[in-house]
């Protein structure tokens, strides 16, 4: 049984269609990048995982269980968990005292065990030495690792990236690489979308194109950037990556 089922999935606003009868399936311990144009509706198909968004039709079904109208903070507790495009940490609030909320309230964890993991994963995100500095003050690349290290703080079994490479350098990219494929290797399952694709081809080994409301490309990320349609979505793309 997938981990991750959409079935029939539509959302549009107006007269604008991001989704138009999605029907998805994502299994256990994968990692799957999501492409597509500005404005397809790749961050819109997260929002209707995580349950920021509602769909107008269909349903979705996560570890057996049909999540309908079940508010994000919900279906965190459940195992969904999402690292954002613009970082939001508690910017007062420390590095580690960031992932201890996020240890108790998203992973269920009592405050021993939530401080307990939340050293486990300032060693993880290589934070260790910023444990002691309020999110606000970070580096992008450190604020970028924060917004992973709080999403992984909720031990999540399926983790949602929007486009958390962008603003890198080569070297800041590579170091967020690494520990993207280690969460991956470790039993977590990834769903990605991102613009860097020599990032995201790094991870995932399976590639779906987002356009005009529907995917109109599924499999090898190599081979699905080769198919026509695809290169003509994305003229130009692979010289800005």
């Amino acid at each position: 049984m997938p981990l991750l089922s959409l079935r029939k999935v539509s959302k549009a606003f107006g007269a604008i269609v991001i989704a138009r009868d999605l029907n998805l399936d994502i299994e256990a311990g994968s990692a799957v990048g999501v492409l597509g144009p500005n404005g397809a509706g790749k961050t819109t198909l997260l929002g209707l995982v995580t349950g920021t968004v509602a769909p107008d039709a269909g349903e979705i079904v996560f570890d057996g269980r049909t999540l309908g109208r079940l508010p994000p903070e919900a279906r965190c507790r459940l195992g969904l968990s999402r690292a954002f495009q613009v970082p939001q940490p508690f910017g007062e609030m420390t590095v580690f005292e960031n992932l201890v909320v996020a240890a108790c309230f998203g992973g269920k964890r009592t405050q021993r065990d939530a401080q307990r993991r939340g050293l486990e994963i300032l060693a993880d995100c290589g934070l260790e030495a910023r444990a002691n500095t309020p999110a606000g003050r970070l580096t992008l690349l450190d604020r970028k690792r924060l917004e992973l290290a709080r999403a992984l703080a909720s031990d999540p079994k399926l983790l949602l990236l929007d486009e958390i490479a962008g603003g890198l350098n080569q070297h800041e990219c590579e170091d967020l690489v690494a520990l993207v494929a280690r969460v991956n290797a470790s039993g977590v399952t990834i769903l990605w979308i991102e613009h860097v694709l020599h990032a995201l081809l790094s991870v995932v080994t399976r590639a779906l194109v987002l356009y005009q409301g529907g995917f109109i490309a599924d499999g090898d990320p190599h081979e699905v950037l080769k198919q026509p349609k695809v290169a003509e979505i994305y003229m130009g793309i692979e010289a800005d990556a």
